[in-house]
């Protein structure tokens, strides 16, 4: 539990921590940030040490509330109505293995954002806002305030939001469930920005082994997700 509870201590603090999913599923380590506190500095370390998608996990609850769909449901009530019922067009024959992935059964991709404020939407500083803000709305949902998504963001944006399963962990393992339990057991808003970590020497998703080593040489503590798991069980427990 020891690396639990520095973990939840380092995140409370608004440090990143990393997150290895398991060796059966994706066999990847994502660095994981809160999103209401992230900066420009930590956008930088996302995309230069980290090098894969930043992406938003936000808790299912508050997707429902700010009315956020999974992409795989847009696409597939687009596809149902694209062609008035004629028969098949060339959309439907792209939307028929939607969900059709190696290692899960449903992707967590929802829309992707920027607010309002921002200018390209791309920058370190311009994305750096749009995850706060994120943040923001998550926790203001999650306390049941009325919010209207559409007044602060829009779409498309650069900032791809990530819905977590209705059930969390008991329902799906990935980053973002296992991103969300975490801040959860850590008391803070469940809105974490988290990206993959990526070899520039091989191509592939960064060794468990040289992301353990990246942990230890930067002070971030590394988690496996089965620990996570077995952590949370006993939490709600």
């Amino acid at each position: 539990m020891y690396r639990i509870e520095r973990a939840k201590n380092a995140l409370k603090e608004g440090k990143p921590i990393l997150i290895y999913d398991s060796d059966n599923r994706e066999g990847e380590t994502d660095i994981v940030y809160p999103a209401t506190t992230i900066t420009p500095a930590d956008l930088f370390r996302l995309r230069s040490d980290g090098g894969g998608l930043i992406c938003v996990a936000i808790h299912p609850d508050s997707a429902d509330r700010l009315g956020l769909p999974f992409m795989v449901d847009v696409l597939q009530v687009y596809s149902s109505y694209s062609n008035g019922g004629r028969g098949k067009n060339k959309f439907d024959t792209v939307t028929e293995k939607i969900g059709d992935i190696p290692y899960d059964r449903k992707s967590s991709f929802s829309i992707w954002v920027n607010h309002r404020e921002t200018f390209t939407g791309i920058t370190d500083n311009d994305r750096a806002l749009t995850i706060r803000k994120l943040g923001e709305i998550v926790k203001r949902s999650m306390n049941g305030n009325g919010v209207n998504f559409g007044d602060e963001f829009r779409s498309p944006g650069h900032v791809a939001i990530l819905r977590a399963a209705r059930g969390l962990v008991s329902e799906r393992v990935g980053q973002t469930e296992l991103s969300i339990v975490m801040a959860i057991m850590a008391g803070i808003t469940p809105s974490m920005a988290i990206c993959e970590m990526l070899d520039h020497r091989t191509g592939k998703a960064l060794s468990k082994k040289d992301a353990i080593e990246y942990g230890r040489l930067n002070d971030m503590p590394f988690l496996e997700g089965s620990e996570i798991i077995d952590a949370y069980n006993r939490f709600k427990d």
